[in-house]
């Protein structure tokens, strides 16, 4: 079996996992995804207070060689258990997901196209780009309402270390994309796009 890997990049907030979501309903039992956010390293020897000061937007707080490993496993037809992060926490759990190989494997994050051992792996490559207030907006929802954290918390992390980062490492990635879409899941014309474009690889597979 073939497998086509989507890399899909962007900013925090961009509306990432929007798209992940409309290719995960267009594709169904045929996909499997991995998040890059499951690949932060964990820090045990840290207390809880010392890791919510560590910089969660550089590309050495994930551990990428562990993700690259498990596409290639997965390409090569063989199942992989990926690691879960507790945003709660800012730490790994015990727990493991398994994930079987699929025809398309769906792999996102905001720095995966930083990555040139990870990019070289993806045969579509997404970013999503989308106004930087709106990204921050939706990032203050999603982590006061998800993930326990309090608004002023959100905007200085994005001040100190989210803005910095992505003007950095993500914006520059841009440049590695097969494909940039405004607004992301949102943008229906563009996701249906896309879809056309994965469902004729597996045709031709």
């Amino acid at each position: 079996m073939k497998v086509t890997v989507i890399g899909v990049a962007g900013g925090t907030g961009s509306g990432k996992s929007t798209l992940v979501k409309r290719l995960q309903e267009a594709f169904g039992d045929n996909v499997a995804t991995l998040c890059h956010d499951y690949y932060y390293k964990a820090h045990p020897e840290l207390t809880h207070e010392e890791r919510t000061t560590l910089n969660y937007d550089h590309p050495a707080a994930f551990d990428t060689d562990m993700l690259v490993e498990h596409i290639r496993a997965l390409k090569s037809n063989v199942p992989i258990e990926h690691p879960v992060y507790s945003f709660v926490e800012h730490n790994r759990t015990e727990e493991r997901v398994t994930v079987k190989p699929s025809r398309v494997i769906i792999v996102d994050g905001i720095l995966i196209f930083e990555n040139k051992e990870l990019r070289e792996l993806m045969d579509i490559k997404v970013f999503v780009d989308t106004d930087a207030d709106i990204r921050l907006a939706r990032r203050i929802l999603r982590d006061v309402s998800e993930r326990g954290r309090s608004m002023q918390s959100v905007i200085d992390q994005y001040t100190t270390t989210v803005k910095p980062m992505h003007e950095e490492f993500v914006e520059p990635s841009k440049k590695y994309a097969d494909v940039i879409i405004p607004e992301g899941g949102f943008n229906s014309v563009a996701v249906g796009m896309i879809i056309e474009n994965i469902r004729s690889l597996i045709v031709n597979d």
